[in-house]
């Protein structure tokens, strides 16, 4: 009788549990839904290197998204510039920029790594199939890329880093909004 009570008890104590640690899982739902309103993936541990988390990142935005509930904020100051690309024709959104690895504090000598659809378990880039994601904190760059063709978001150029791996198809851009002037990303 004494071991059915327990078995009770544990259940009840388990299930409580579950709901309490599933209100404070971190959101893995990104976005570009702006030139200076986007989500990036990072580590979930302030200073964590890149290529450790590459299964287990969480989402850090500019702003709160509904569709991205739970999602971090970016540190202030952590975004120094964008470049952002629509591309209609092909059905792509990217953003891709320089960091401030100091606000996050991220190692000056991590060669960074990939974030992308397959590799972060439920991440998802809102509103796309399929999204590829460079850091590299040691030469402060970052680029996202958000699509619905595959080809379109290549997951095997991650060592080569972020300019190869986030081409620009420059005769089919719709729209393209750059600033090297971290005072107005930050507004």
């Amino acid at each position: 009788m004494l071991s059915n009570n327990f078995f009770k008890v544990l259940t009840v104590v388990l299930a409580t549990l579950s709901v309490v640690l599933a209100r404070h899982v971190t959101g893995r739902t990104i976005a570009i839904k702006s030139p200076t309103k986007f989500c990036l993936l990072l580590p979930p541990v302030r200073g964590g290197t890149i290529a450790k988390y590459e299964h287990n990142a969480v989402a850090f935005c500019k702003y709160p998204y509904k569709a991205a509930p739970n999602d971090n904020y970016l540190p202030h100051g952590f975004i120094k510039s964008y470049h952002y690309v629509k591309n209609n024709y092909r059905n792509y959104v990217q953003v891709t920029g320089r960091i401030d690895r100091e606000k996050y504090d991220l190692d000056h000598k991590d060669g960074g790594g990939q974030y992308d659809h397959k590799n972060v378990i439920g991440a998802k880039c809102l509103g796309y199939r399929y999204f590829v994601e460079l850091v590299e904190p040691d030469v402060e760059y970052y680029c996202l890329r958000c699509c619905q063709r595959r080809s379109d978001c290549p997951i095997h150029k991650s060592t080569k880093g972020c300019k190869p791996a986030i081409v620009i198809h420059r005769h089919s851009i719709e729209w393209i909004h750059s600033n090297e002037d971290a005072s107005e990303v930050e507004a």
